[in-house]
């Protein structure tokens, strides 16, 4: 594969994007765009797109750097979910895409969900890694965020001297053969990047518009009945100490058609712990399934038909009927 760095202005802002092409011209199918999650970047999906250039990968690949994220802007804006889907839109429409499968770690998985509901048309696939928006459960770090003071006790813990101190000790360490896990290395990596001040405010807004000291408040549950034409895959870490492997578990069993993949040896970063089973999985489960097609329209069909059907309270409750029979998808 080719990679391209390049950077897109969106509104005046500028959005870094990684793009991956295939190293012949006969890339087949949609493209496939990577979502990061919060305080990450596109560089956290560098393993899994050295796997695809190991294997002829033939797809274009999207790997932008969310506003407020790794080498993009970070202004202050509207960081919530569905300005998030709005640039995912957006960046597919500057280069050139109408219709892609769409891959979303933590917080990426959330935007792809949202981005999913507004967006219907455009939206070929599903890949939730690790996904936010699942259900109320979270590490007590994250809603911590909530509480008053949250700024400067995280501007006190993650600073440009602390960043150095950990990466000497990190040095030290590798001087004397320690060595840390790759899943340790990106997050911390990830924990760095809220030494910038543009970044920890990007990442106190989103925290604060999706969790509060209960949990996550944001939630897709209520709104999976509307995907379940889209061909979804699951991927969890089965040791995921930031959000528990049971939302990736009652997720697949809202979307029976759903493929569901557990990493028994990963925590929250499955794609960073086995990148070359992760782009597995996404390879197979591309040849499986056929991409969405999906109007405005039809969804809107779903929709009267759900409101009406809750509007008879003498009806029995049932799911609301498909849009027509979709394909079945394996249970990994």
């Amino acid at each position: 594969m080719v990679l391209q760095t390049r950077t897109l202005t969106l509104h005046g802002q500028e959005i870094r994007l990684r793009e991956h092409l295939p190293s012949t011209k006969d890339a087949t199918g949609e493209p496939l765009v990577l979502l990061h999650g919060i305080s990450g970047s596109g560089e956290t999906w560098v393993p899994l797109l050295d796997h695809f250039e190991r294997t002829g990968f033939d797809r274009r690949v999207l790997v932008p750097d969310l506003p407020g994220h790794g080498d993009s802007g970070s202004p202050r804006a509207d960081y919530g979910l569905g300005a998030m889907a709005s640039v995912v839109r957006d960046v597919l429409a500057l280069t050139g895409n109408r219709h892609a499968t769409v891959a979303g770690h933590s917080l990426g998985g959330g935007i792809a969900m949202q981005f999913a509901y507004q967006f219907p048309e455009m939206c070929a696939r599903l890949i939730l890694v690790g996904s936010a928006g699942l259900g109320p459960q979270v590490t007590p770090v994250l809603r911590a965020t909530a509480l008053p003071g949250a700024n400067a006790t995280l501007w006190a813990v993650v600073n440009p001297a602390t960043v150095a101190i950990a990466r000497g000790i990190a040095a030290a360490c590798r001087g004397l053969g320690g060595k840390l896990s790759p899943e340790t290395r990106e997050l911390t990596r990830h924990l760095s990047s809220l030494a910038d001040p543009g970044r920890r405010r990007a990442f106190l807004f989103i925290a604060r518009s999706l969790i509060d000291l209960r949990g996550q408040r944001a939630s897709a549950v209520d709104k999976l009945y509307l995907a379940r034409e889209v061909p979804t895959l699951v991927v969890w870490g089965a040791h995921d100490p930031l959000i528990p492997v049971d939302h990736g578990r009652k997720t697949a069993e809202l979307l029976p058609d759903s493929r569901l993949t557990v990493f028994e040896n990963a925590k929250h970063f499955p794609h960073v712990a086995d990148p070359a089973r992760f782009g597995g999985e996404i390879e197979r489960f591309l040849a499986e399934t056929a991409p969405a097609r999906l109007s405005l329209d039809e969804v809107v069909a779903v929709l009267v038909r759900a409101s009406e059907a809750a509007d008879r309270p003498e009806a029995p409750r049932k799911a609301p009927e498909k849009l027509s029979p979709g394909p079945h998808l394996r249970r990994a």
